[in-house]
């Protein structure tokens, strides 16, 4: 599995925000930390996110809620989770009012991380 690092989700945030609008920048970096690591992490041997739908969602999920950027957050949340599937050989059907839903919805506490994992499995495919 690979993974992605914060460098290249502060590279995905400045391009959103260049490509989109908004003000560029870490609001929090402690909370960016945590929102990355997160989807990694074990309890003893066991991983608590196993597969990378579960990682990808809490990736989304993290980022979103941590709000760890100035602006911002729900694009670069929904962009972190779609390359990370991506790289790891799962690509997403859906179109764009689906995936603005899906952000909202996080932002909004109207969706949860279940709801985002339910999401992927369900508009996923493998290469």
């Amino acid at each position: 599995m690979k993974k992605i690092t914060k460098e290249q989700v502060i590279v995905m945030h400045s391009e959103l925000i260049n490509k989109t609008g908004g003000t560029d920048g870490i609001r929090d970096e402690s909370l960016l930390d945590s929102a990355i690591k997160g989807p990694f992490q074990f309890f003893g041997s066991k991983e608590l996110y196993p597969s990378i739908q579960e990682k990808a969602a809490r990736l989304c999920f993290n980022i979103i809620k941590n709000h760890p950027f100035i602006d911002g957050n729900k694009r670069t949340g929904i962009l972190t989770m779609l390359v990370f599937l991506d790289i790891n050989g799962l690509n997403i059907e859906c179109n764009d009012i689906d995936i603005v839903n899906l952000g909202l919805g996080v932002a909004s506490g109207e969706k949860s991380y279940k709801n985002i994992y339910d999401w992927i499995r369900k508009n996923s495919c493998s290469d």
